[in-house]
């Protein structure tokens, strides 16, 4: 087992979200084999706590906050696949500001929001690299 575990925030968890969920649990050992890290979602919001998810996850990692996720300490990934342009904008830029990688397939989001969020993207990688 990997000494290094990689902390996934989730924002969304519909259809995309719970079959990320599932799949990184699912391939958890072989994912961990090929990459050297073991990649766990700790942190998922949404917009119904109760909402029955059938995904391999604790209740109590639900939360309605986005914020809070990309805030966490806890977390050192942001996957977001919340569809649209808000919040989805606003919370990657300021995981993006807190230099924290992001991912999302959010096609809507980088075909208005692409080049401003790639841009800072850029400039906070400068900014919190270590040499």
């Amino acid at each position: 087992m990997s000494e290094r575990t990689i902390r996934v925030g989730l924002l969304g968890c519909g259809t995309v979200g719970t079959s990320v969920v599932r799949t990184l649990h699912e391939h958890a050992d072989d994912i961990e084999r090929r990459a050297g890290v073991r990649v766990v979602v700790t942190r998922v919001a949404v917009r119904d706590v109760a909402k029955n998810r059938n995904v391999p996850l604790a209740s109590g990692t639900f939360t309605t906050d986005g914020i809070a996720i990309v805030d966490d300490p806890d977390v050192d990934v942001i996957v977001e696949l919340l569809g649209g342009i808000e919040p989805a904008r606003s919370l990657i830029a300021k995981a993006l500001a807190s230099g924290k990688p992001v991912v999302t397939a959010n096609k809507e989001l980088l075909a208005h929001h692409g080049r401003e969020l790639f841009d800072q993207a850029r400039v906070e990688l400068q900014r919190f690299a270590v040499f």
